[in-house]
């Protein structure tokens, strides 16, 4: 139930249906959802876990803020996990892997619902990492694309980035067929670097004031 909760709060959180300071209030979230406020509170608790809500002793829960900070934090975590996974992948990684992560690809240069760029994003990323062998690795790497999901869609959307993210996509892919490591793993940090600086530049020029 706290997994139903919190994937329905990220979701909106991630389209901006629900805004940087909303208050979360339990006792509301139990009446909508039905249940008790236990897997309530335990949803509130996950997502302030992945940086999308802040939680206050005396104030409450809130949907957090954007912030500028917070974008560098994921992604030079994302930079330093991703790319290990990517390494430890790339020599085991099987063709239909490689065939389903270029699928993806094409689904993203087709979708036209934004709502669907975030995960069609990680799904991506996450097929590349799928041989790497670390089951424990793989769980941080998707708590933090959860956590980057709103910024992502940002990213590709409103910053109108995602033909170049699409073909930073496709390089990776590429070094990734020839079973290049260094390669994949050289074109990857380019991409998350250049996505969070794109990002960290925006919010402090105060371009997405208005989009958050």
């Amino acid at each position: 139930m706290a997994e139903q909760v919190a994937n329905v709060l990220r979701e909106a959180i991630a389209s901006g249906t629900l805004k940087a300071g909303t208050p979360l209030r339990q006792d509301e979230l139990a009446e909508q959802f039905g249940f008790s406020r236990m897997p309530i509170r335990d949803a509130l608790r996950q997502l302030e876990a992945e940086g999308i809500v802040t939680i206050h002793p005396t104030k409450g829960a809130h949907v957090a803020g954007m912030d500028s900070g917070e974008i560098s934090e994921i992604y030079a975590l994302r930079e330093l996990l991703e790319s290990e996974a990517l390494r430890l992948s790339v020599p085991s990684l099987a063709g239909a892997k490689l065939d389903e992560a270029e699928q993806v690809l094409d689904q993203i240069d087709a979708e036209r619902d934004v709502g669907r760029w975030g995960a069609l994003n990680r799904a991506f990323h996450l097929a590349l990492y799928d041989a790497c062998g670390n089951h424990r690795l793989l769980a941080l790497i998707e708590a933090h694309h959860n956590a980057a999901d709103r910024y992502v869609r940002i990213l590709l959307s409103n910053l109108d980035y995602r033909n170049r993210s699409q073909s930073e996509h496709r390089d990776l892919l590429a070094a990734c067929r020839r079973r290049n490591s260094d390669k994949a793993v050289s074109v990857l940090k380019q991409h998350l670097r250049e996505g969070s600086e794109t990002l960290v530049n925006a919010i402090e020029g105060d371009g997405l004031s208005r989009k958050s």
